[in-house]
């Protein structure tokens, strides 16, 4: 149970601070979004590998770091807790009322490309027994997410994580005739990543 909660927790800070800090902290958003999420993932990472994202937790299921049988409570926790920082930020003021369209093919290629580059940076500094026990995950993850915001955000929303999608839409923050494009994108780059983590590592697992 401390894991689903700590799974909970995580993703809604991540999402909490997305909904108040896109409205309201201009270019700096991906530097405060970013910090938010290093320091969930070093609170986070010894009770549940602070996974925070179901594109995440599919990635260490392909790369055969996780059980099946935990898919769903994860991601079931990483929901729910993306629906209810999304009121929350709602109520402190956040989300907004305008979101930008996204033109298809462009949103789809950038969303799956950084995906894919998040989940393959957290196998590798998180996950990898050539990295076991190094003290700096969290930064590295993090930055990939502020590096792809500042790189893609204009593109796609920067969003790389399913359940981000489901609470930044419920903010306002993106359309949702747009959602099924962040599904399959951030799914299919997760999917991507665990299968290359194996491909470049077979005798890791």
């Amino acid at each position: 149970m401390n894991k689903y909660i700590m799974e909970f927790i995580g993703t809604f800070f991540l999402v909490l601070a997305i909904g108040l800090a896109v409205p309201n902290a201009g270019n700096m958003a991906p530097i405060a979004i970013g910090a938010v999420l290093i320091g969930m993932i070093y609170a986070g990472g010894h009770i549940s590998m602070a996974h925070y994202n179901p594109a995440v937790t599919i990635a260490f299921w392909l790369r055969k770091r996780f059980p099946v049988s935990e898919i769903a409570p994860y991601v079931g926790a990483q929901v729910v807790a993306a629906v209810l920082a999304a009121l929350t930020a709602q109520f402190l003021g956040g989300g907004g009322s305008n979101p930008e369209q996204v033109e298809i093919v462009p949103a789809l290629l950038a969303e799956f490309l950084f995906t894919f580059a998040l989940a393959f940076v957290i196998l590798n500094v998180a996950t990898s027994k050539n990295t076991a026990g190094n003290d700096s995950y969290a930064v590295a993850i993090g930055m990939v997410v502020i590096g792809g915001a500042y790189t893609v955000g204009s593109i796609s929303g920067a969003v790389f994580n399913p359940a981000v999608a489901i609470g930044a839409s419920l903010m306002g923050l993106l359309n949702w005739a747009d959602i099924w494009l962040y599904m399959v994108a951030n799914f299919a780059g997760g999917a991507l990543a665990g299968v290359t983590f194996l491909f470049l590592n077979p005798d890791d697992h």
